[in-house]
């Protein structure tokens, strides 16, 4: 049996969206799944759309996203010499010819098969007139009449489609350059592409390229057509449903495991299960799970699902890529305990890592700024005493440990006849700011014995300042 051997082939017309970014993780998957093979290629035939700052933001969201191509990336904009051989391959079998037709003409003979309630197809004026080459000439597949194609498709099942719907479609156009069902069959078969992956809207492409295959004597891939992404709405998919470029998704503070989860799971199941490592969807993942129901975007999963795989990470795996986000924040960070402290306790709060980086701050403050509402709530005259006798009990601590200051906060429980949360909120504002934070004991540790006594003792001058 042959190894599997899947590609994706974008369009360099703009940024990886998450339509194409899913068809990219299906093939990737699939062929990592399989031990088979992955290709990339870049159809930048239409070269008024085609830029190659669109294709490196293509290469920077895969690469990002983990997916890693075996071969390539090839353009096609450099194969021209392939497709010439391949169409003089079909000139000669006689499956191909010139059609020198004028657009007057062309539209013309559509409008009157319209007018007759036909199809606006080409008529066959030039199909047997064996005409040689000449300047603003196209060059056509000549289709059968009769009979019919079958697609046998992995997702959707077989489907049969009627020769006489088809038309003479152009392969190679006046200015000589490949259409896409010519050049894409050629591409497939000389780079030895033997599964497709891709969405259901390329259905009505493919008796063309079956035809193709079949008049070059070349052997059919296997064909798993998926349905499309929809918005909310069930409309096509849209930034108005949240769906913008992978890397709009990467600057917004989300983990490429995460986004990549969210994208097998559009489509794709493994009974209930809707967590998965990378490394589990490699095992798991096999056409035969894909569905027959358009996938529908929501954004809320999408965040849900990347807050589960924030908790789920090792602290030390989160370092790199909190990085730009802290800095953005107004602080820097470096491996080592501290970070990895700082980030175990602002996991289970975390959406983004945007987010974590905002909530990560009051660490590393020399100066912390109260909230307004926050100040005025717990930073009160009768905080005075308990926050004085907090003082007093860790100037005497030694080791900061969570045992070691619970202690102490009990301690002036005891003393003061108050609740942990009547001395823990006025402690929380002076240490953060803010009125939310990880736990008490934890934050306090990890901030550290000097910074700690130094920020309690900056809220009683807050306070006493006010009174």
């Amino acid at each position: 049996m042959k190894p599997v051997v899947t590609r994706f082939p974008p369009s360099p017309t703009g940024s990886l969206h998450v339509g194409g970014a899913r068809t990219a993780l299906f093939n990737w998957l699939y062929a990592r799944h399989s031990g088979g093979r992955f290709v990339l290629r870049i159809e930048d035939t239409d070269t008024k759309r085609s830029s190659r700052a669109s294709a490196d933001a293509i290469f920077e969201s895969l690469e990002w996203m983990g997916i890693d191509w075996d071969e390539g990336p090839y353009f096609q904009s450099q194969r021209s010499e392939m497709y010439a051989e391949f169409i003089e391959k079909l000139l000669s079998s006689g499956h191909a010819y010139y059609c020198s037709c004028s657009p007057e003409r062309l539209d013309q003979m559509r409008r009157k098969a319209m007018a007759g309630g036909g199809k606006p197809k080409y008529d066959g004026t030039c199909r047997e007139k064996k005409l040689s080459p000449i300047d603003g000439a196209v060059i056509r597949f000549k289709a059968p009449l009769f009979g019919t194609t079958v697609l046998v498709d992995v997702v959707k099942g077989d489907i049969v489609f009627e020769h006489d719907e088809l038309d003479d479609f152009i392969l190679v156009r006046s200015d000589r350059i490949p259409t896409y069902n010519f050049a894409v069959v050629v591409d497939d078969i000389t780079m030895g592409i033997n599964t497709i992956i891709r969405g259901d809207d390329h259905v009505m492409n493919t008796p063309k390229q079956i035809l193709l295959y079949q008049a070059l004597r070349s052997e059919l891939p296997v064909y798993a057509h998926v349905p499309m992404v929809l918005g909310s709405d069930r409309s096509r998919l849209s930034k108005r449903h949240g769906a913008m470029s992978v890397t709009a998704y990467r600057d917004m503070g989300y983990l490429p495991e995460a986004l990549i989860n969210y994208l097998a799971r559009l489509g794709w199941s493994h009974g209930d299960q809707e967590f998965f490592t990378r490394q589990e969807l490699i095992e798991k993942f096999t056409l035969n799970n894909i569905g027959r129901s358009a996938g529908i975007f929501d954004h809320d999963k999408l965040l849900a699902l990347n807050a589960d795989h924030i908790m789920a990470s090792d602290p030390k795996d989160l370092i790199d890529p909190l990085s730009p986000f802290a800095e953005e924040s107004g602080f820097n960070i470096e491996s080592g305990d501290f970070i990895e402290n700082v980030i175990r306790t602002l996991q289970p709060r975390s959406k983004t890592l945007k987010d974590m980086a905002a909530d990560a701050l009051f660490y590393f403050q020399d100066d912390i700024t109260y909230d307004a509402k926050a100040a005025a709530k717990f930073l009160r005259v009768e905080a005075l005493t308990p926050l004085n006798r907090l003082i007093a009990a860790l100037e005497s601590i030694d080791r900061f440990s969570e045992q070691n200051l619970e202690s102490a906060f009990r301690s002036v429980m005891e003393q003061t006849g108050l609740k942990l949360g009547k001395i823990a909120q006025p402690v929380r504002v002076a240490l953060t700011g803010r009125t939310a934070s990880p736990g008490i004991f934890e934050i306090t540790e990890i901030i550290g014995k000097k910074n700690v006594l130094e920020r309690l003792r900056k809220a009683v001058a807050y306070i006493e300042k006010l009174t």
